[in-house]
Formats: structure tokens, sequence, C-alpha cells
């Protein structure tokens, strides 16, 4: 059986629909930069209605991971439709609190989690978002939506009242229905059909649809689909657009790493270990200018009054708190983290009382929420859907199951389990165990942040560098009593959502320069040479890298803006005549001649044409150079067509709306053909600056290192622990290390573990295995730069680019002046087990080396280390 998601890979390729172009009207008119899998989502929609939508239902699902942004998927695809003529939206979901938060993203500009862009403009017309009661109330310049919940719905379609929907209210309208959460719309499908639909919510959903069954479409996003069930697969194997599960998100480094911090401790002094942690965090991040306020989720089994009680003792502990139990956390805890945490206060002077203090300030009684308060209920969901704002001062979280579905939160990053059951049976994890790993799921939702430019702030960083201390702020530690058998149900349980992987296989490593590479000239003085990739606003075009104004297609090809004439047209072979036979004439009008507080007012109507943008994006000074240079408006005409009599009577409001139109399709143009982002020249950087000592996670079954690299005074690091590739290419350089002593010297092999980044002109960044550095013995003062890629068999493919980038550096052989004299910047085929001999001669080839390798003996072994 073969999903619509796979049907459309094999037809057209995930590479080509990835490197398909976002439209426009969705790429400019949201807020937020757009992600690989968001852009894909869209292009799938796209190749749908073309190639497919005729074929199949109008009708389609979006597997989307819990955090990976569906409703911002929902916003483009309403700016997409809005284009091809609908106005009217339809919101539901299952749960009021999900309903809350989405109008934030929707409609309220005032709010942070707004989607789009201060101004939304398509085909030259400002848009704006209306939240309406019914579609009576819908305007043609509006994206026009009704929120309401399922029930809701299916309530009010079943109760006839006055003035109450009726299916036949949906039929009078082209309507797109948005379903968040869908999968609670699938109980007749999960039940094989034997529940009767028109009873259900699946039911009323598919009856809105059908009431206009031509122009309706229903869109549908959830992150829980049960791929494999009969019912289920039956009904959307034609539907399912995408799918971009929990572990894929997880693999791309989109959320937080989950880690299980277990311990003997009791529920007080489990509570005070998270409370150290999350002081901890926040110093930390303070201290690298990360805005940071964490938070901690405190969960109950079952009961609200379980949960209530938890909150009164936790009050208790914090106004009780002494520097003598953070003294006592700190001799008796063995978690690793905890201990670093207390080495971190110890360099920072932070005493037990004063981290005491600190304590009772941040948890104090105002800072923490039940979330089970109904009494409070509106309050606390504003309050728990904004918990990364500077003016929100929460930190402690209560609850029980009410966080389970719809809470959108970046700044969790500790969950203290305060209970001890388990709810197993044969050894699988039971239904509480589930739902904490579902929690733990939603919990994991990477909290944004960059160190430098070249960084995306909304992907971890650290994976391969477990010794940085800011890994921490990509992990969520979830807190338990170390029971063994809790813990392997968890790690099932979490294994089964995809946001856990288990770490038994591997262990963590220290990876030291060796001290006498540290001694060189070369560690101390030496550089490297790099470049950067970096995301202007996504506004903002790299400047210089567009056509004059006359050189775009809506200006060569002339612009024509049509004046409203009161009547219609029929169309003849060779002229166009109104319907009272009027011949329609045409007026060319030079913007030059157009008053200019006209043109000023067109510009100001599109953020687009803010000054600051414009200076960003062009060689202007002024707002009226922009205006008068002929290299952008200066030199521009508008074509008004209409009746004689219409083009007599051409008023301002026609010229306003003409070059609304026009300055629209520029900005489209110009913004197709720029970059999303900025790669910048290579340049040069202090080794000693770039490779460091590193702690990385290594497969078990690579520990026992290799020798060859523990003793050659040419390998950098104190050891090499890698794939079998990366081991042969070690060997087979120790072949040739003794042809290289002839004829160079500082001949240096370092192995990179993600320290150095390099990127090509299309944005791919690539992280080499190795850097070789070596300086010729005679003739030019040049240092030798060669990046050198192992490669499993596995991965040749769907790394090709990469070696296409080796190559063509080899081919460039593009020099760069450095501190020392001059840098040479070149790259090898990767080397594999079977591509061996093709790399070994292109690597005696670039450096002049005999391809007949010399024999060591014990002795020359023994000298070159």
């Amino acid at each position: 059986m073969k999903y619509l998601y796979e049907r459309i890979e094999r037809e057209y390729g995930r590479k080509t629909i990835a490197e398909m172009d976002a439209p426009q009207v969705i790429v400019g008119n949201l807020k937020h930069q757009i992600r690989p899998y968001q852009k894909e989502a869209f292009n799938r929609f796209i190749l749908w209605q073309k190639e497919l939508a005729a074929h199949n239902p109008p009708h389609l699902l979006f597997n989307m991971a819990t955090g990976s942004g569906k409703t911002l998927i929902m916003a483009g695809l309403m700016l997409a439709l809005y284009q091809q003529g609908y106005r009217n939206f339809l919101f539901f979901v299952n749960s009021t609190n999900i309903i809350r938060k989405t109008k934030d993203n929707f409609v309220n500009a005032a709010t942070g989690k707004y989607l789009f862009t201060e101004r939304i403009n398509i085909d030259g017309r400002e848009v704006s978002l209306k939240e309406v009661n019914s579609f009576e109330e819908s305007s043609d310049d509006s994206i026009n939506i009704k929120f309401t919940t399922i029930q809701q719905l299916h309530a009010d379609l079943r109760t006839h009242k006055e003035n109450g929907i009726t299916l036949e209210d949906f039929a009078e309208h082209k309507l797109v229905l948005i379903a968040d959460e869908a999968h609670h719309l699938n109980v007749g499908a999960k039940e094989g059909g034997q529940t009767r639909l028109p009873d259900t919510w699946e039911g009323t959903a598919e009856a809105v649809l059908n009431a206009n069954i031509h122009d309706n479409l229903l869109l549908e996003f959830t992150a829980t689909v049960p791929y494999g069930d009969e019912g289920i697969d039956n009904k959307y194997t034609n539907k399912i657009l995408c799918r971009y599960d929990l572990k894929q998100f997880r693999a791309d480094g989109y959320s937080k790493e989950i880690n299980l911090i277990r311990s003997d401790y009791d529920e007080n002094e489990r509570i005070m270990q998270a409370l150290i942690l999350n002081i901890y965090r926040q110093q930390l991040a303070a201290e690298h200018d990360i805005n940071l306020k964490p938070v901690i989720l405190f969960k109950a089994q079952r009961t609200v009054a379980q949960s209530e009680a938890n909150k009164t003792k936790f009050h208790q502990l914090v106004d009780a708190l002494t520097a003598g139990d953070i003294k006592n956390i700190r001799a008796t805890s063995k978690v690793d983290i905890v201990q670093k945490a207390f080495r971190f206060f110890d360099a920072k002077r932070l005493s037990e009382s004063e981290l005491a203090a600190r304590i009772k300030a941040n948890f104090a009684q105002e800072n923490c929420v039940s979330a089970n308060n109904d009494e409070e209920k509106e309050q606390n969901q504003i309050r728990l859907n904004t918990l990364e704002d500077d003016d929100n001062p929460l930190r402690a979280v209560f609850a029980v199951q009410k966080l389970n579905e719809g809470w959108d939160v970046l700044n969790l990053f500790d969950i203290v389990r305060l209970y001890e059951t388990r709810d197993t049976k044969g050894n699988k994890p039971g239904k509480t165990t589930i739902s904490e790993a579902q929690l733990i799921g939603r919990g994991a939702r990477y909290f944004p942040f960059a160190l430098e430019d070249s960084q995306d702030r909304f992907t971890r960083k650290f994976d391969r560098d477990s010794g940085n201390d800011l890994k921490i702020l990509e992990e969520l530690y979830y807190h338990t009593r170390d029971d063994s058998r809790y813990i392997s149900e968890l790690k099932i349980a979490l294994e089964e959502t995809g946001i856990y992987e288990d770490d038994k296989d591997t262990d963590l490593i220290t990876l030291a320069l060796k001290e006498e590479f540290k001694r060189t000239a070369f560690y101390k003085t030496g550089e490297v040479v790099l470049n950067e990739k970096t995301y202007p606003d996504k506004h903002y075009i790299i400047r210089d890298t567009h056509k004059p104004f006359a050189e775009l297609t809506v200006v060569s090809q002339g612009f024509e803006y049509r004046l409203a004439s009161g009547g219609g047209t029929s169309e003849g072979a060779f002229d166009i005549l109104t319907a009272q036979g009027a011949h329609i004439s045409r007026k060319s009008v030079p913007l030059a001649d157009i008053q200019r507080h006209v043109v000023a007012h067109a510009l100001s109507s599109n953020p687009f044409y803010r000054f600051d943008n414009l200076a960003n994006c062009f060689a202007v000074k002024s707002m009226s150079d922009f205006m008068t240079d002929e290299k952008y408006l200066g030199e521009l005409r508008i074509t008004f067509s209409g009746t004689a009599e219409r083009l007599e009577q051409i008023t301002n409001r026609d010229r306003f709306l003409a070059l609304r139109e026009l300055l629209a399709e520029i900005e489209g143009e110009v913004k197709k053909g720029a970059p999303e982002f900025k790669v910048s020249e290579l340049m040069p950087e202090y080794v000693r600056k770039v490779f460091t000592d590193k702690q990385v996670r290594v497969k078990k079954t690579y520990i026992g290192g290799q020798p060859i690299a523990k003793r050659a005074k040419w390998y950098a690091y104190n050891d090499n622990f890698g794939t079998p590739e990366e081991m042969g290419f070690v060997e087979l350089f120790d072949a040739y290390f003794e042809q290289m002593k002839r004829k160079y010297k500082d001949i240096y092999l370092i192995r990179n573990e993600r320290q150095l980044k390099i990127t090509n002109s299309k944005g791919q960044t690539f992280e080499p295995d190795f850097l070789l550095f070596c300086k010729p013995l005679r003739g030019k003062s040049v240092t030798y730069q060669i990046f050198i890629e192992p490669k499993g068999e596995g991965y040749i493919e769907k790394d090709r680019w990469k070696e296409d980038f080796l190559n063509a550096l080899r081919e460039k052989r593009e020099v760069i002046k450095i501190d020392a004299g001059k840098c040479q910047i070149l790259g090898l085929p990767f080397y594999t087990g079977a591509n061996r001999v093709k790399f070994e001669n292109a690597f005696v080839d670039l450096l002049a080396l005999s391809n007949k390798k010399i024999e060591i003996t014990k002795d020359d072994a023994a000298a070159t280390s």
C-alpha cells in the first residue's frame, strides 16, 4: 500500500520537491523564516493542486510532529488559498484551549505568537485577517476565520434554533475547513466503520465538506496517525500529503534531547535537585547573553487533589529552604550535571545561602501556578501559553493531565514526577506511562538561541559536543525515582514516540589535543580558513544582486492597469469592446508625472518599501533618490487602459491603486531572485580558537581507538574514534607520511568534531571529518589546507553534494591571504573502502607524491612518533 506522500515522493522525488520555490505569497507574508520541511509541505500542496487534485477527494491530512509548526503551515496555506479565490476558513478543534492560542497566531497582531507580517500584501492588495461569527460577516479583502470546537459545530448542526447554523449555510460559501488535532475525528475509521458517521464528529466534518463538495476543501493536521490500523489506512491512503513525524523532527535537531534523571532521592530532594538545575540554566544562559527563564513542571499522578497537595508541600519546602539543604544535595547527589552546576556556582562565587535565596525569590507563590484551577481557568490559560514572555513571571507549573495536548511552550526544561507507581502489563508500558511519554514529547520543544550569526537558532548545536556547558540548554530532564523496571518501560514508550533514543551503545569520551601539538607554533599562531552563513531578515535582499527595474519582466513587458469603467466587456479577435460597444484605449503615464505625495503614499502602504529596507537592498541614499533614480522608479511608466472618457478622468486614487499593484509585482520579482541566506567570503581564524578539547559520544565498538593516531606527532588529537573508513584513511595517511616529509613541513592532521564548518554557494554547510595542513619545504610560501571526508558506502549518494564541493575546491585552488602569508584551500574525493584507489591517486597527485608507498620500518615508526 502506498500513501499519498509516498506516491508524490516516488513520482517527483524528494530533492525536486525540496528545491522548488515556495510560493512568494507565503514567503513574503509570514513573519518567520520557513524551515526546510515546512517549505516541502507547501510545495507538496502546490504539486497536489496542480497534478492530483482533479482525481482525488478535496481532503488532505498533514502528519506533522508536535512542535514542528503545524499552525504556521495552516497560516501559509490560508495565504495561498486566498490568492486562489478562497475567503472563508472554518478552524475547528476539540479543545477551547487550542482555540484561544490559535486566535493569537492568526488574528491578534499584538502578541508575540502572531504569524503574519505587519501588513499582508497579496497581488497588490492589502489583506486583513478577520474573526467572524458567521460567514455572512465576511469581507472580500479579508481572510475570514470562524473558530469553533468540533463539539460545538456538531451540536449546532444537530440542534435547530433560530439564527443557528445549518448545512445550507455552508453550501452557500466556498470554504476551507482546517481541523487541528485531527486524530479526534477518526473514531468511526478506527472502529472499522462500526459507528454511524452522522453520529460522530468525523461525520459532522464530512457533512460540512460535502455541503459544497466542488469548492470546499478539508485540511487536517495531527501529530498522531496510527499507521497500520486498517480503518485509518482505508480512509487516509490517498489523503496523507506529508509525514514528518517526531522521530524525524528529533533527528533533524529541532527538539530538545531527553535525559532521564534517576535517583534514590525522596520527592523533596528530587524537587531540590530540579530547582538547583533551574538556577544553573538561568545563570549559564545569562553568562552567554541568552535571555532564558527556565520553567519546571511538577506532575501529579491522577487527581487534582494530588496536584494541589504537591503545590502546598512545594511551597512549604521552598519557604523553609536553607543553605544546609543545598549542601546536602551537593554532598549526596551522584548526578553528573548537578555536580557540574555546583562547580559553576563555585566559579561564580555563588554560595549555598545565596543559592537558597535565589530559589526562594524565583519560586515564590506568585510565580507558581496550578493548571488544574478551574476558578482561574481563563487567566491561567493565558499565562500558560505565554511562558516565554519577558513579563510572565511563572517558573513552576503543577498539573495532572490538562497540559497533555495543545500546550505550546519552549522554555520547559524539567519535569518532576511526584509519584512512584507503575501501571505496566506484561513488561509493556501502561496507559499512564504512555501518557507521560507524550507529555515529555510535548515539553521537548526546542528553546531557540544562537551564539553567532552562522548558527541556526532553532536547531541543536551540541549533539557531538557533549562537554559543552550550553548543551544543558538543549536538554529536557525528566526527574524520577531510580526504579529500573519503570525506567525501562518509560524508555520503550519514549522510543515508540520517536522523541528518545537510548544511548546504551555509546560512551562519553574526551578527545584532547596532544600537549606537544599545543606547544607548536602552528597551534599558537597558525590560521585555518573558513566562512560563515548568515540569515538576513527575510524581507531584505542582498545589495546589488538585483537587476535595474527596467529589466524586470513586469516592467520590460509593459505594466498595464485596467481602469474600472462600470460595464462588462466582450472580447473580439482584434480589439476589446465594452458592453456598450466603446473601444478600449490606452494611455502611458511616466511615474515622474505622478504627484510625489501619491507615489510616497503607495510606497508607505507596502512594508517592503520602508527606507531602512530600501537602504539595505539597494544603493539609495533617500526615498527621493529611490523615486527619481533611473535604476529604480525614475524611468518607469504605467499604461492605463479604459474608455477614452475614463482615461480623461484618471484620479489620484487610480494612480495610487495602479502604483500599489506595480510595486507589489516588482517586490515579488525582486524577492524571487534573492537568496534566503548570505555566505561570507573565506576568512582566517586562529587554529587555537577553532580546535579545542572535546567531549564526544562514541559507539562502544569504536572505543578501542587507533594506535597510529595515539603515537604520531602529526596527528593533533590524542586518539581517533571513528568508522572503519575513518580508521582506514588514517592508516593510508600514515603510509605516505615519510614521502610527505621529503616535500613538506608543519604536517598536521586534525580530526574535525563539528568545530569547523564551511558553506557552499547553495548554502549547504559541510563539516569535513579531517583537515590536513602542510607547507612546501621549498618554493612558494603557502599553507595547504585540505578537506578530507571518509564516507561509508551507505551515505555516498545522500552526501554526493559534499564530494562535488570537495572536487570544486580542488579545481578552484583558491588562495586566501593570512598572517603567515597565504593559504590554499583544497579538497579530495571521498575516501571509501571501495573507492580507496581513486582517493589514493588523487591524494598523491595533489601533493605530487610517488604512487608507490614507502614501507615503514619499526625504526621509522619510532622516529615519526
